[in-house]
């Protein structure tokens, strides 16, 4: 009688082949796919494959005594292929939209080479848009009045209720006002001129942080800019009224008020004409036929030891025997009390 494990022998081959076949399949294309980016199906695909090779089964019994029998090896199946079918539809669909977004891509590059078509615009309308906006910008400012225009580049504007003195910045004017000097060439038609523009008008103002908001004489240091957004301190160099004048260092417009000048320069305007001061800007006024000065109603008390005023400790204008002795001690003594407006005229009782 034949021995039954000679008889088994014949299921067992098949069923080790059948292992080794399918097991090897598996592996194989879990493996495959485990290197190409579908991670957790190849992961199942693989590890499925080696669960069916009979080695793995014999290390698994000898090193963990659990017999990997048919029916797990069935379960193990199933839950692997489960797990798989999962994993295999998620990661379908990123490879769905993957020619989609490709697609996109390509559309939008080829978009962005196709050259876009210019749109004239004419420079005229270019200028206009410009001129607006400046009236805008300016017309957005906080407008001052102006309250009084001492000369060409010295005026007087009231601010938040309070009297200010300015000495527009990067600009000079011929000499009316100041005392120690003769009344200059040109003098008396830049102050015309600045009286023309300012007098009754609103105004508003920049400051320039290369300068000092002050002077030494407690003048604020301003643009002036009218209500249509024109600069009032290019405007006077630019009709010859005033010249460029840089005091210490460079402020913001420089080059703009040189560019300015050389055009007055070039066209002969104003101070720069040759019937006016030929560009002489230290020329004094003469009047072509003068006249005898009369004698001042009032005679000035000369110091008998010197011939001239001292600073005598005097502060009121009550207390000036004339507007010389006023001059001398607003700009010789320092007494600022006698110019209560800061336009540089003194005790305006005596000197007007």
């Amino acid at each position: 009688m034949p021995d039954s494990s000679q008889i088994q022998s014949p299921n067992i081959e098949s069923k080790s082949n059948f292992g080794w076949i399918f097991g090897v399949l598996l592996a194989f294309f879990g493996f495959i796919g485990f290197m190409v980016s579908a991670f957790i199906p190849g992961l199942a695909l693989l590890l499925m494959g080696l669960v069916l090779l009979p080695p793995i089964g014999k290390i698994v019994e000898r090193k963990w005594s659990i017999k990997l029998t048919t029916a797990k090896k069935a379960i193990i199946l199933s839950i692997g292929f489960f797990i798989f079918s999962i994993t295999a539809g998620h990661s379908d669909s990123p490879k769905e939209q993957t020619p989609q977004l490709e697609q996109k891509a390509v559309t939008e590059t080829k978009s962005e080479e196709q050259p876009k078509e210019e749109v004239s615009v004419p420079e005229q309308n270019i200028e206009s848009d410009s001129k607006n906006d400046a009236q805008e910008t300016a017309a957005e400012k906080k407008l001052y009045p102006v309250k009084k225009v001492v000369d060409g580049d010295t005026v007087q504007v009231t601010i938040d209720g309070k009297d200010e003195v300015l000495r527009l910045i990067g600009i000079n004017t011929p000499e009316t006002v100041d005392p120690r000097k003769p009344v200059e060439c040109f003098g008396a038609e830049a102050s015309a001129k600045s009286k023309e523009i300012l007098n009754g008008k609103n105004v508003s103002l920049e400051a320039d942080e290369t300068q000092s908001d002050r002077d030494k004489y407690d003048r604020l240091l301003r643009y002036i800019y009218l209500e249509d957004g024109t600069n009032f301190n290019k405007l006077m160099i630019q009709e010859g009224y005033a010249y460029e004048y840089t005091y210490g260092t460079p402020y913001k417009y420089q080059a703009e008020f040189k560019k300015a000048q050389q055009e007055a320069k070039d066209a002969k305007r104003g101070l720069w004409a040759e019937d006016t001061c030929n560009g002489e800007l230290s020329k004094s006024t003469t009047p072509v036929n003068p006249q005898p000065i009369p004698a001042p109603v009032k005679t000035e008390t000369p110091t008998p030891s010197t011939g001239s005023f001292t600073c005598a400790g005097k502060h009121l204008c009550g207390q000036m025997t004339s507007c010389a002795e006023a001059r001398f001690y607003l700009t010789s003594c320092g007494v600022k009390s006698l110019d209560a407006d800061k336009d540089g005229v003194p005790c305006e009782t005596l000197c007007n």
